[in-house]
């Protein structure tokens, strides 16, 4: 098979994979890292090894240009070339540049995109697998937070016909503790 192929069946893989994520209103930095947990739970799964924030071939920018950039997952696998994951909730074209440039030296570039969609999708041979989420405004300082809650099926009802018949509720003309009844003017 050839590399762009894996590619795409990785990214099919792990967006399968990624499907069962869920998570209720979490900031954009634990959303990002529950997402790269899950990332590294299916590369695991995989049986390779995983190495978490693994330098990157692209040096950094000036005046940093000694220093490379890192990868959110890096994956070494026994039956074919290394994986590289980035987990981004923005259209970075930093990443993009970087996993091109893991891709030319030889690795399976794939980027997961996470947000409320608008996502654009990168020039070949980088392969993207999105991840959708709500938003909403958090409280006051915590900005905004994401949710995902998955496709699940409505729970089972009973079987009844759908209507109930009303129910004469009992109303208490004491004080259940006290066996009195309340006395208006004192306010109990």
């Amino acid at each position: 098979m050839d590399v762009p192929a894996q590619g795409e069946r990785l990214a099919a893989d792990l967006g399968r994979s990624l499907a069962e994520l869920t998570f209720v209103d979490l900031g954009t930095d634990e959303v990002t890292a529950r997402v790269i947990d899950a990332v590294v739970r299916w590369a695991r799964a995989q049986g390779w090894r995983v190495y978490r924030r693994a330098p990157s071939v692209l040096p950094l920018p000036p005046p940093m240009q000694q220093r490379h950039s890192v990868l959110d997952v890096a994956c070494a696998r026994p039956d074919g070339p290394p994986v590289v994951v980035e987990v981004d909730h923005t259209d970075r074209a930093r990443t993009v540049q970087k996993l091109t440039a893991e891709a030319d030296a030889g690795r399976i570039p794939i980027w997961v995109r996470w947000g409320v969609g608008r996502f654009t999708v990168p020039p070949p041979p980088v392969v993207m697998v999105t991840v959708e989420v709500t938003r909403r405004p958090g409280p006051p300082g915590r900005g905004r937070l994401h949710s995902r809650v998955g496709d699940r099926p409505a729970p089972a009802h009973s079987a009844s016909s759908g209507t109930a018949a009303p129910q004469a509720l009992p109303i208490p003309l004491t004080d259940p503790l006290s066996g009195l009844l309340p006395d208006p003017r004192k306010g109990t």
